[in-house]
């Protein structure tokens, strides 16, 4: 279990469920089981189809949001906490991949620092 910060966008999108929903219930429910994991991967999909989008997986969102971050320049163990890995190996080596733009700058710049 980890607790994982919502922008207030997000928050105030939220908030009028509060009045409709009782606090003791699960949110998207509205009881006190909570939604099967495998029914969000059908909603996807078929969202997916609805706009005519290609067959991606649903976890490609998890690499999605991980990429946008580093790309944000987060720092990678905030982006390791926020996917819930418990070390910071697992981020490096499945989400942090440089592009030939990022070597392309590295090299440039050492050579600016050794010039």
């Amino acid at each position: 279990m980890r607790e994982i910060p919502m922008s207030g966008d997000l928050i105030r999108l939220l908030k009028p469920l509060r009045k409709m929903k009782n606090p003791d219930f699960f949110v998207l429910t509205n009881s006190l089981k909570p939604t099967e994991p495998r029914t969000y991967r059908i909603y996807y999909k078929k969202l997916m189809q609805s706009f005519g989008m290609p067959d991606l997986k649903f976890h490609s969102l998890r690499h999605s949001f991980a990429t946008r971050c580093i790309e944000s320049k987060c720092d990678y163990k905030t982006v390791s906490a926020l996917l819930g890995h418990s070390d910071i190996s697992t981020t490096l080596n499945l989400y942090v991949h440089p592009n030939l733009e990022q070597k392309k700058k590295v090299i440039e710049q050492m050579f600016k620092d050794l010039g």
